[in-house]
């Protein structure tokens, strides 16, 4: 008799516990990491997919901005939280395949500590010079720096924008100094006073100088021209072969989320990237959305993981940070 009491009450323990796991996903709000301060292109990118999405799944997606060194503070939190769809990630590459091999010693699994969601879509990186560097083409800038070894410089406000010079300097044997910057504000800056020549940065930062005639703008870092400046080649077709990079960002959860959740946000902001008006306002940020299966984005970090680490072991870049 106690033995049946004893699996009676295990029974409706796991009964009530089934119960509680299948209600309906969201009944509170969401939140929703973002590793860049309020106002930057990723915020601004994350709140109006956050609006749009909180409105099929009948719960607000709310921002918590968690910057700092290189997205990895946000990317332990989302590490360290429950796995279940109340704590969401939109990473950019950085975190998660930039900072596990560049780092010393990484502080998390990109593949392991993770549910892939979506992935969100492809930032406009473009390679920007000074009018008054060399070069007319981004052959042209190539040609000059081999013949002028050590005397060129570009700055680095992020990850990508390391990687991406990096990958150009590497594959063309460019002898060429790298300046790192916390952001890319700093390095524009000091591109502006003549401090440096040369930097790969997104469409915000650098443009506006293009307009200006102060920089020269040589090839976007996307695999296709950027509908707000399709005269602008591509690396490939500037001359850079097999560019590994991609300014990506995504969605992630922690490790171990439901399946059926994992679905229901996927389908919630799949939604929220069809909008009309949506695609109208990123294409205005000269953002491409690239909506897709959670085991995409998988394939992609991986991908870029793997392309990150033969980068950077060709560069001796990797684990050069602490």
């Amino acid at each position: 008799m106690k033995k049946f009491i004893r699996r009676t009450a295990v029974l409706s323990a796991a009964l009530a516990f089934s119960a509680t796991a299948l209600a309906a996903y969201p009944d509170k709000p969401i939140k929703l990491l973002v590793h860049f301060p309020a106002g930057s292109s990723t915020d601004v990118i994350a709140r109006t997919l956050a609006q749009g999405a909180g409105e099929v799944l009948g719960q607000p997606i709310v921002i918590h901005n968690k910057p700092g060194a290189d997205g990895s503070i946000a990317a332990q939190e989302a590490q360290r939280s429950a796995p279940d769809g109340y704590t969401l990630f939109i990473a950019t590459n950085s975190p998660m395949s930039g900072v596990p091999v560049i780092r010393k010693k990484a502080p998390y699994d990109p593949v392991n500590d993770f549910t892939p969601i979506t992935d969100i879509g492809r930032y406009s990186f473009f390679l920007y010079t000074r009018a008054e560097t060399p070069g007319n083409n981004l052959q042209e800038f190539v040609d000059y720096a081999k013949k002028n070894p050590g005397t060129l410089t570009y700055g680095s406000g992020n990850i990508t924008g390391l990687l991406s010079f990096a990958h150009v300097a590497n594959a063309n044997k460019l002898e060429i100094l790298n300046v790192p910057y916390k952001g890319e504000p700093p390095g524009i800056t000091d591109m502006l006073g003549g401090h440096i020549d040369a930097m790969v940065a997104t469409s915000g930062t650098g443009m506006p100088h293009v307009q200006t005639g102060k920089f020269k703008v040589h090839a976007t870092v996307l695999p296709k021209r950027s509908l707000n400046a399709p005269d602008v080649p591509t690396m490939a077709e500037a001359g850079i072969e097999n560019f590994p990079i991609a300014p990506w960002l995504g969605l992630f959860g922690p490790a171990g989320m439901p399946a059926d959740v994992v679905a229901k946000v996927n389908e919630a902001f799949t939604k929220a990237m069809e909008d009309p008006k949506v695609k109208e306002f990123m294409t205005a940020q000269d953002f491409m959305l690239t909506p897709s299966t959670p085991e995409a984005l998988s394939d992609l970090v991986k991908e870029q993981l793997e392309s990150h680490r033969t980068l950077l072991r060709i560069t001796n870049l990797a684990g050069t940070i602490d």
